[in-house]
């Protein structure tokens, strides 16, 4: 069959080197094409960016509709070609605004503006059919044939890094916190991609320092979410239905929960959090809402069938939408960049279209069991009763911690997790976050002298958290990470797991097993300079991987 398009920045891909027909993630090959035009246009915005920077010019605007455009392109973000089409235009007014303050700059201090062409000078088609026809020389297979499968690869590698990293930027920034460095870095990553440098130590080396920067952005992001809701508390959260009225809410935005419980509040609407939004429940500023009732439902890719079900209203925020059923076509809405061809979009945080299907829905119709789940173990819960932690460590009572965590996904071989959780040893913690959680977080793990031996850090990005947890335990032992009796199993999805894997090895973490499948855009090549350096492996089989881990 021909090729239609070219995707393998997920681990889903249709075949070992991705997706070539459609997307499995639903995308087709015309929002392929606009997406590998939003990243093109996006290189020659942060080349003429970089440069003003060295000159000491630059414009916080055009810092954010750089990231904001990488964002729009992680998977399952925005599916919805006219939206991206219009984020294309976007960041090529941003570009022409760099190049301005560029050469105004260069003007200042009487140098010549030097202009490198290619995006940046790219001019979007007419129509959105013309620049799908623009971008089919812009795609992943071009420049595989150009600079072959190891380089290209290098670049993806660093772009999916910078595509995570955005994400997480664009919540901190939601929040009121942003960074100059970050966004010096951004533009100098992309301009870097747009060089088409082929070195591979240089690609590696850039790549390594996406994982110094999205450490950054992670300690930013942690303190925006922190500095408006709190530190996370250990809270038992509700996974059964209460009888009334209904919002669930998914994603990752806090901010749109919090002005979705503001607008909600006497309404008579219960409020549920689903997938990422789960940690949500342990921010004390969240959580004092008494109509924030519980979560719905598990991991985002089993939403198709639990949003069909759910009797209320659905509200996505950032990424993981997909496709909805007729059904409840209706009665779901996307705000922020998530975007579906005829899903309605809340743009200004005016949730009131949510709020008239909520009330027009049935809602549930009787009250369900009253079983929990425990969240919000972040790193300041957790570092609290550090003591208890070092003295059953140094007791032998705690014998090995195991962070199993990552993106859930709908292919096979992910029970995996579930069986690793479930036979790791009873003198053993596990510490997860993000949703691949929600493959074992409904087991029974108990406790160790009143130390729960499950421990649910929070949201993708509080690998932060893991981060602080696993330094500050390293700190009481006179160790490095690599030194603590603690293991990284983890399991990756889309982009900003890769954002996290690269900031794990630039803190030089070593023996981390991933799994289900190892990235297509990681070669033999790649993979041997992973292995030699980090002893990155994939994952085995779960017990004989314990076995192995524990010898």
């Amino acid at each position: 069959m021909e090729d239609k398009m070219l995707c393998y920045q997920c681990e889903q891909g249709l075949r070992p080197d991705g997706c070539n027909v459609a997307g499995n993630c639903g995308k087709d090959p015309r929002t392929a094409a606009m997406q590998d035009l939003i990243v093109y246009a996006a290189k020659g915005l942060a080349t003429y960016a970089h440069e003003a920077r060295k000159l000491g010019a630059s414009d916080r605007a055009i810092d954010r509709v750089l990231v904001d455009a990488l964002f729009t392109t992680v998977t399952n973000v925005s599916f919805d070609e006219a939206r991206c089409a219009e984020v294309v235009k976007q960041v090529v007014d941003a570009r022409d605004k760099a190049k301005a303050l560029y050469e105004k700059a260069c003007a200042a201090k009487g140098e010549a503006a030097k202009h490198p062409g290619g995006p940046c000078d790219y001019a979007p088609a007419g129509d959105v059919d013309g620049m799908v026809q623009q971008a089919h020389a812009f795609g992943l297979r071009d420049r595989m044939v150009r600079q072959g499968k190891t380089v290209t690869g290098l670049q993806e590698l660093l772009l999916y890094g910078l595509k995570g990293a955005a994400a997480y930027a664009h919540h901190a920034t939601v929040l009121g916190r942003e960074d100059d460095g970050v966004y010096a870095y951004f533009h100098e990553a992309m301009a870097f991609v747009a060089a088409g440098v082929s070195d591979v130590n240089a690609l590696v080396g850039m790549n390594l320092k996406c994982g110094e920067v999205n450490l950054k952005v992670m300690e930013v992001l942690d303190g925006a979410n922190t500095g408006a809701y709190g530190h996370p508390v250990p809270t038992p959260v509700r996974i059964e239905p209460v009888k009334g009225k209904a919002i669930v809410v998914s994603g990752h935005d806090l901010k749109d929960l919090e002005e979705l419980l503001k607008q909600t509040e006497g309404k008579g609407i219960n409020v549920y959090t689903h997938g990422e939004m789960l940690p949500a429940h342990g921010y004390p500023e969240l959580k004092k809402y008494k109509h924030l009732v519980g979560n719905y439902g598990g991991a985002w890719q089993d939403q198709v069938k639990e949003f069909d079900a759910f009797p209320g209203a659905v509200l996505m925020t950032t990424n993981c939408i997909q496709k909805p059923r007729d059904s409840y076509k209706a009665r779901i809405f996307t705000s922020g960049l998530v975007a579906f061809p005829g899903v309605h979009h809340i743009a200004d945080r005016n949730f009131a279209p949510v709020i008239e299907a909520a009330l027009a829905a049935p809602g549930f119709a009787a009250d369900g069991s009253d079983k929990t789940l425990l969240t919000g173990f972040g790193h300041n819960a957790v570092l609290g009763v550090a003591d208890k932690v070092i003295a059953a460590v140094k007791a032998g009572k705690i014998r090995h911690f195991f962070l199993v965590g990552g993106c859930d996904g709908a292919k096979s071989g992910r029970n995996y997790y579930t069986e690793f959780a479930q036979s790791a040893p009873k003198d053993t913690v596990v510490m997860t976050l993000a949703c691949g959680k929600f493959r074992f977080n409904k087991l029974e793990f108990g406790d160790i002298d009143g130390i729960p031996r499950f421990l649910d850090i929070g949201q993708c990005n509080d690998a932060y958290s893991a981060i602080k947890i696993a330094v500050a335990l390293a700190n009481a032992f006179g160790t490095d990470v690599n030194g603590l009796p603690l293991s990284l199993v983890l399991s990756w999805y889309e982009q900003k797991a890769v954002a996290i894997l690269l900031t794990l090895l630039h803190l030089g973490i070593k023996n981390i097993r991933l799994g289900p499948t190892l990235p297509a855009f990681v070669t033999p090549d790649v993979l041997d300079v992973l292995v030699k350096n980090f002893n990155i492996m994939p994952i085995g089989e779960a017990k004989k991987d314990l076995e192995a881990i524990l010898s």
